[in-house]
C-alpha cells in the first residue's frame, strides 16, 4: 500500500480529513515526501521569517507570483492559520523543516518546537502537488509519483524582481511529458495561477541555466525518455533561494518536497 493510500484509509477509519490525519502522522514523526498524500487537498511551501523582513517578503510575493503565490500568512509568533486548518500547528506538522542561520541551512528538525520565536511571521505559499491531481486526473503521469521519490526542483538564471533583501533566482520544478501531454499540461496547469499556474519553460534546460538535467539542486533526479521533453513551472523553494542569498540572521523553511498540508482543496482554487 502506498504512503498516501495508507493515510487516506486511517483518515476514512478515524474520521478525519485525509489532510488532517496526514498532519497528526507527521506530528509524530511518521511519513516523509507529501507527493500524492491526501489527494484533494491543497499543500503548501514555507517561509517563516522576522517581522522586521515580513513586509519586504510580503512585496517580494506580489512581485513575483509566480514562484511565490501567497495562499496563507500568520500573525507574528502565532503558529496557527485557522483559514488553512483548524488543528493545524506550524511548528510541528511538516515532516522536515531547514532551519537558516545567515543564509545558510544548519539543521533539518521535524518540529519547530525549539526554535519558535514571538517574533516569526508565516507565509505558506502555493504548491505544484496541487495541480498534479488535476493532471493525474486527465491521465497524464507525474514520474516522481510513480518512482515514490521527491519532484527534481533546479535553480535557474531566471531573475526574480528584487524587494528588499530579497533577490535572486526563481527554483523551478520538472516534469517530463511527451509533446502532446506537454501542450494538455498547459492547458489543466493554466486553471491554477494559486498554486503556479502554466510552465515558465518547456524543453532545452539549457536555455534557463540547468546544466545536467540529471543532477537537480532540490529533490530527486527523475529520467526523461527519449520521446519526452522536461516542463518546468516555477517552485515555491524559490523562497529558500532567495533566504539564503539575502543572507538573513534567522529564518526557517520546509524542506524541499516535503509540505504542509492544508485543509483547502485543490478544486477550489481552479479558475475554471
Amino acid at each position: 500500500m502506498t504512503v498516501s493510500a495508507a493515510v487516506q484509509q486511517q483518515a476514512g477509519e478515524a474520521g478525519l480529513l485525509p489532510s488532517h490525519q496526514a498532519r497528526l502522522d507527521y506530528r509524530t514523526g511518521k511519513g516523509w515526501s507529501t507527493a500524492g498524500v491526501a489527494n484533494g487537498f491543497v499543500q503548501g511551501n514555507l517561509a517563516i521569517i522576522p517581522e522586521q523582513y515580513a513586509g519586504a517578503f510580503h512585496r517580494f510575493c506580489q512581485l513575483n507570483p509566480k514562484p511565490c503565490p501567497i495562499i496563507g500568512m500568520s500573525d507574528p509568533g502565532n503558529p496557527f492559520i485557522p483559514a488553512l486548518g483548524a488543528d493545524l500547528d506550524i511548528r510541528t506538522d511538516v515532516p522536515r523543516y531547514r532551519v537558516w542561520r545567515d543564509g545558510e541551512m544548519v539543521e533539518e528538525p521535524t518540529d519547530l518546537l525549539a526554535h519558535w520565536r514571538d517574533d516569526l511571521v508565516t507565509f505558506v505559499l502555493g504548491c505544484s502537488f496541487s495541480f498534479e491531481e488535476a493532471l493525474m486526473a486527465d491521465g497524464l503521469p507525474i514520474r516522481h509519483i510513480e518512482q515514490g521519490c521527491r519532484v527534481p526542483m533546479y535553480r535557474t538564471n531566471i531573475a526574480c524582481t528584487p524587494s528588499g533583501p530579497f533577490a535572486g533566482p526563481m527554483v523551478v520544478s520538472m516534469r517530463p511529458f511527451k509533446p502532446a501531454q506537454a501542450i494538455r499540461a498547459v492547458q489543466i496547469t493554466t486553471r491554477f495561477p494559486a498554486v503556479h499556474g502554466a510552465p515558465v519553460h518547456l524543453g532545452h534546460p539549457e536555455q534557463i541555466g540547468i546544466v545536467d538535467i540529471n543532477k537537480p539542486d532540490y529533490g530527486d533526479p527523475v529520467p526523461v525518455a527519449a520521446d519526452e521533453i522536461p516542463v518546468f513551472w516555477a517552485c515555491g523553494v524559490t523562497p529558500q533561494a532567495v533566504i539564503s542569498a539575502a543572507r538573513l540572521p534567522f529564518a526557517i523553511t520546509h524542506a524541499p518536497g516535503l509540505m504542509l498540508i492544508t485543509d483547502l482543496k485543490n478544486k477550489d482554487l481552479a479558475v475554471l
